[in-house]
């Protein structure tokens, strides 16, 4: 299904959606989604992001002013001056216009300590990079799943995809700047488990993980929304089992926690709802995916599902079905109209 949504999000609270603005799960790190989409349909992909999607109706830019005061109000808020902002989306920061703006206007802020993104590095270049660097990008997190061409095409989901020119970057960034290089592969059984070794090897040849560790391998997680390629997925034992044995064999660290990026527990933002409370809001545009709207209350946004038939400007009933890490979703309740 064609996205036919593109919405500039102004003048509306940034927290409360898991698709835009900032999330706060508790701890120093704030989640910074200035942006919704991107230019690969990754095979794994946990929020069926790009051109393949099947679920999405809109994405979403955030206005750089308005992120960077809703920023700011939230890590004056968590009472720490050690917050890293990790600017991370539901499709690619690089897409952002006006990423360099972000990330300098993040590091001049005088709450953070570390500015990190993630990225499937597709979008960088040489100059970008520079800029990025000077602005005071401290950490990328670059998503790379296979070093063979056919395999990396594959699980990118377009024949487009050049892992040779994404290799060549991530070398730029440990050779040529200051900004600190993690690896980061979903491990995706039976697709690119040999490719594993290959990755590890290659993050340590240039020089990644200065600072914090040089890889962080995921565990595939079928997400609800998200594409599920037909694999096995491993145990939670067997993942932690093969790490350790990688672990061994290349003198690297592989099996992370928390405390490896400088990530503790600290005061939360308020959450404004509780789950099953019966709130009315009004409804400012339409939703992320399929059957969904965006609806606003105090001070918050709120994805209300199976709302089809509800109309932008109205003022609706609804029930709060989800509140955790201050993400807000919500169903029409049919008692109160």
């Amino acid at each position: 299904m064609p996205i036919h949504n593109h919405i500039l999000i102004r003048d509306i609270p940034l927290v409360g959606s898991i698709s835009f603005g900032i999330i706060d799960r508790g701890t120093n790190v704030l989640q910074v989604r200035p942006y919704s989409e991107c230019p690969l349909s990754c095979i794994f992909c946990s929020t069926d992001a790009g051109p393949r999607t099947k679920q999405r109706i809109s994405e979403y830019m955030v206005d750089l002013d308005q992120m960077l005061m809703a920023f700011d109000r939230a890590a004056s808020y968590k009472e720490t001056d050690e917050i890293e902002a990790h600017i991370d989306t539901v499709g690619e920061p690089a897409m952002y216009p006006q990423l360099v703006e972000l990330v300098r206007g993040l590091s001049q802020n005088s709450h953070v300590k570390t500015v990190s993104m993630q990225t499937n590095g597709i979008l960088l270049n040489e100059k970008l990079l520079d800029e990025l660097d000077a602005a005071g990008l401290s950490r990328i997190n670059m998503s790379i799943e296979a070093i063979d061409p056919d395999t990396a095409k594959r699980i990118a989901g377009t024949d487009s995809y050049r892992i040779g020119r994404v290799l060549e970057i991530a070398q730029y960034i440990t050779k040529n700047t200051n900004i600190d290089l993690l690896i980061a592969p979903v491990w995706l059984p039976g697709i690119n488990d040999t490719e594993m070794p290959e990755l590890i090897e290659f993050a340590k040849s240039i020089g990644a993980g200065k600072r914090w560790p040089a890889l962080g391998i995921q565990k595939f997680l079928a997400h609800k929304n998200g594409r599920k390629p037909d694999i096995k997925a491993m145990s939670w034992d067997d993942f932690y089992y093969r790490l350790k044995k990688f672990e061994n064999i290349y003198k690297t660290k592989l099996i992370l926690t928390p405390q490896d990026f400088g990530s503790f527990s600290c005061k939360a933002l308020p959450r404004m709802f509780k789950r099953y409370e019966k709130v009315k809001v009004r409804i400012v545009g339409p939703g992320w995916m399929k059957g969904e709207k965006l609806a606003i209350a105090r001070d918050r946004v709120i994805t209300i599902i199976d709302a089809d038939k509800l109309s932008v400007g109205k003022e609706v009933s609804v029930r709060i079905e989800r509140v955790v890490d201050g993400i807000y979703m919500a169903r029409k309740c049919h008692d109160m109209l």
